[in-house]
């Protein structure tokens, strides 16, 4: 049996191309017709990867075709942003993503709870079997490892905050702004709580569930607006925070030029959605700040230099399992199964457990 990862990220590609690849219905049954005997697919805001493991050669092309948006999508122009990892590489590359390594902010956590989402969600479905669930199992071991013994996620910011800080450099003093957060996801929340610790208390909370709007609105002390009055509110807000699942801009230049036109303030815009919440022209318009997902990379990686020290430290600990992962591919994962009940008292002592 081969485990491979097939994927793309912001690494390889704009957020432009991201958008065309995820997690559809079709993806599991594609996968398994494409001769998948174990498939996960991991599909964040930064990455779309299937982790797979077959006993016979699959393309990169026919994978990457199970995870576009659209059954009839051109891969002429988007085959090469795709990355390919077998066996132990792919391990190395998968311990480095659940470890923060990997991540356009460099250390970050939240990362790691979205490849256990992404595990239980093949785990349920039963598409993830012994090879994944070894491979991701010991990928959780590593991710704790690397927290416990080094420093890497010292001083880290999520993409949030690096919203937050911009929002300071254009405002100055937040203490006056006024925040609408479109969408109640994880995402968005973590954009206003990074908001709210610099400052921000005026916050409006929009939903296409009003309860989650309302759920939300409580958490961070922000008041709940109807869905479809969200973008009235926009008259009077500072900071835009968009995280809405769609498949087309909820913002467009047209549907904001003339609420554009009656403000006298800038607004700032942070779209950490993919697809996209607002189109790209809506930053032509005077006096809007629109960052998406691939500027706010740039912002980040100034913060990437405090904590470079430690990515040293945090690869010794990742080559360490890429090896004892490579050993258990050798030897066969049923034989592997029992040996890992009983591991070396210098394993067992350094991970104290299963993440």
């Amino acid at each position: 049996m081969k485990v491979i990862c097939v994927g793309l990220s912001h690494h390889t590609a704009n957020v432009e191309t991201r958008e065309r690849f995820g997690r559809t219905l079709e993806t599991e049954r594609l996968l398994r017709e494409n001769g998948c005997a174990e498939a996960l697919v991991f599909d964040t805001c930064n990455r779309v990867e299937v982790y797979a493991v077959a006993d016979r050669e699959l393309s990169t092309r026919d994978i990457a075709r199970c995870v576009a948006r659209r059954l009839d999508v051109d891969l002429s122009s988007d085959e090469s942003t795709f990355y390919r990892h077998e066996d132990s590489n792919c391990a190395q590359h998968l311990f480095r993503v659940a470890s923060g390594l990997d991540s356009m902010v460099v250390g970050e956590t939240e990362v790691l709870g979205q490849a256990k989402k992404a595990y239980e969600a093949a785990r349920e479905s039963g598409v993830a079997g012994p090879y994944l669930h070894r491979l991701f199992q010991r990928a959780f071991r590593v991710a704790k490892q690397v927290r416990t013994h080094t420093e890497i996620t010292r001083g880290a910011v999520s993409v949030g905050s690096v919203g937050a800080e911009l929002a300071v450099k254009i405002f100055g003093d937040l203490r006056k702004c006024k925040v609408l957060l479109l969408g109640a996801g994880e995402a968005g929340e973590r954009a206003a709580r990074a908001l709210t610790s610099r400052g921000v208390c005026d916050l409006l909370v929009s939903n296409r569930s009003a309860e989650r709007a309302q759920e939300l609105a409580t958490v961070v002390r922000g008041q709940a607006v109807p869905f479809d009055q969200w973008l009235e509110h926009c008259k009077a807000i500072d900071i835009l925070i968009t995280s809405v699942a769609t498949d087309a801009p909820l913002l467009t230049r047209e549907s904001f030029a003339a609420i554009a036109a009656e403000r006298f303030s800038p607004l700032f815009i942070i779209d950490i959605a993919v697809p996209r919440n607002v189109d790209p022209a809506v930053n032509e318009l005077e006096s809007v700040y629109l960052y998406d997902m691939d500027s706010l990379r740039a912002v980040a990686q100034q913060a990437l230099a405090i904590r470079r020290q430690h990515v040293t430290a945090a690869e010794a600990i990742i080559a360490e399992h890429v090896t004892a992962f490579q050993q258990v591919l050798s030897r066969g994962v049923q034989r592997s199964e029992q040996n890992d009940l009983h591991p070396s008292i210098g394993e067992a002592s350094s991970l104290g457990g299963a993440a």
